[in-house]
């Protein structure tokens, strides 16, 4: 694969970057694009991974007839099988007509399959038989149809976690995963960060007709230096609001991390991405970093408590219920904060009050919660800032108990 190829590729689909990780997965790409081979791409949620099937489309025989882009983490499960195989009239409620699914609509084109991973296993079943055979049957009927249809599946999970975890079926996956590509994520390709902020901050310029905003060196550093947990979703977030609210249009490092969550200047680098994406555990742990870096500023309000009640033991005795209202959130945030602990002076008083452990599914519920109040209990937009797809979001809420309202 020459570099002119590659240059061809990213101009026409409008990538841009020159990691080395990236023109792997582009040349690989274009190398399974003749074949019909099952491709499975892998990748942390807002790397761009539905780049990749429209150029395996494009450079395929396939290229003139129909391709179709599925979300299955935005379908519901109970309507999912119907919106892919189709269905017969009066097959379910509201089957008014019948009508075909994705897979008869698509025969002879191709199908991504984004966030695959969240299939339910009833609908696995049905996927697996199309991928073995191209036979499917519509909801509400028993004639067995055929289709020609090439499968290009996405997702964030790591789908051998799901395997052992009971959420996927084996069989399928290596049946999906016939060609892995791996999309590394955005803080593997600092060189590529400057030029991808530049390119939105000048689409926004170019929009709104107004002068593009500039780094100085102290910014860019920073930019590089990110961890980029959104990765290029988060990005092109930062470059829009910096763009539409910011007079000066020099940014300095100052102005940038006002646009940064704190959490992630030293978040800790993920190796399972390498391998094919963010697996369920690390997704949990995500949500783990996130509450306890959220909490640092009610740890600083406590600690400024404290010192108040200290200074005040000295001029009067505070009344024995505000001594344990006090012990007891101080006892609560040295267990949820992975730093030391506050020194204080009277010991005893903490004892008089225990508490139970926080655990793991008491901080993911926080916050979920903490997640749907930012977002009015919109459920898409929470799952969006918790960087999770929504029907994640709906299991964990059903698993943890939270009920919407």
């Amino acid at each position: 694969m020459t570099g002119s190829e590659l240059i061809s590729v990213k101009q026409r689909f409008g990538i841009i970057g020159n990691s080395e990780a990236l023109n792997t997965a582009l040349e690989i790409a274009l190398r399974v694009a003749p074949t019909d081979l099952s491709v499975l791409v892998t990748g942390e949620s807002g790397v761009g991974k539905e780049f990749f099937p429209q150029v395996i489309h494009s450079y395929s025989a396939r290229k003139h007839n129909k391709y179709i882009a599925v979300n299955c983490g935005a379908i519901p499960e109970g309507t999912i099988d119907s919106e892919l195989f189709g269905h017969e009239k009066g097959s379910f409620t509201g089957a008014i007509d019948a009508r075909k699914g994705y897979f008869e609509e698509a025969d002879g084109g191709t199908i991504f399959l984004d966030e695959v991973g969240e299939l339910p296993l009833s609908t696995q079943v049905r996927l697996l038989r199309v991928l073995q055979t191209g036979e499917f049957i519509r909801v509400g009927s028993n004639k067995v149809q055929k289709t020609n249809v090439r499968v290009v599946a996405a997702t964030n999970n790591n789908l051998i976690q799901s395997i052992r975890n009971g959420r996927f079926r084996e069989d399928l996956y290596y049946r999906l995963n016939t060609v892995p590509i791996t999309v590394p994520p955005l803080r593997e390709r600092k060189g590529d960060i400057y030029l991808l902020f530049r390119k939105f901050a000048a689409d926004v310029a170019v929009q709104y007709r107004m002068p593009a905003i500039a780094l100085d060196d102290e910014a860019r550093t920073l930019l590089e230096n990110y961890y980029w947990r959104g990765n290029i979703r988060q990005l092109k977030n930062a470059a829009e609001q910096i763009s539409a609210i910011e007079q000066s249009r020099t940014i300095t490092a100052a102005t940038l991390a006002k646009y940064l969550p704190q959490e992630d200047y030293a978040a800790p680098t993920t190796t399972g991405s390498a391998r094919g994406g963010y697996d369920e555990m690390n997704s949990e742990r995500e949500l783990l970093y996130k509450i306890l870096f959220d909490m640092r500023s009610d740890i600083n309000d406590l600690k400024r408590m404290m010192t108040e009640a200290m200074s005040g033991m000295h001029r009067a005795q505070p009344h024995p219920a505000e001594h344990r209202e006090v012990a007891g959130l101080l006892s609560q945030s040295t267990t949820a904060e992975p730093h030391p602990a506050i020194e204080v002076e009277s010991a005893e008083v903490v004892e008089e009050n225990p508490h139970r452990e926080i655990t793991k599914d008491d901080v993911m519920r926080e916050q979920i919660m903490r997640a749907l109040r930012n977002n009015n209990n919109r459920r898409k937009d929470a799952a969006r800032e918790l960087f999770i797809s929504e029907r994640t979001l709906y299991r964990r809420m059903k698993a943890l108990g939270i009920d919407e309202e």
